[in-house]
């Protein structure tokens, strides 16, 4: 079995902010709000502090690692 290809296409905001809204959707992040400068402002909980985010890629990356301890968590449940 091969490796995945890489990404050959850059990350794009659109892309970020559909990730962002099904986090948000889904409840592994509050908030999720793009903002002018290309950052991303993230809130975990509701009383949790904002995280700035880079840029898209910064936003695919936490995805990821929500992603990896949602499922972490869901098979210590099982």
């Amino acid at each position: 079995m091969s490796p995945r290809d890489p990404r050959r296409a850059p990350v794009t905001a659109a892309e970020a902010g559909a990730w962002a809204d099904t986090l948000v959707h889904h409840g592994l992040l509050h908030a999720a709000v793009h903002v002018p400068t290309g950052q991303w402002l993230v809130q975990r909980t509701p009383t949790a502090p904002v995280r700035v985010l880079a840029g898209p890629v910064d936003v695919l990356h936490l995805a990821a690692q929500l992603q990896a301890h949602a499922r972490t968590r869901g098979s210590r449940i099982r």
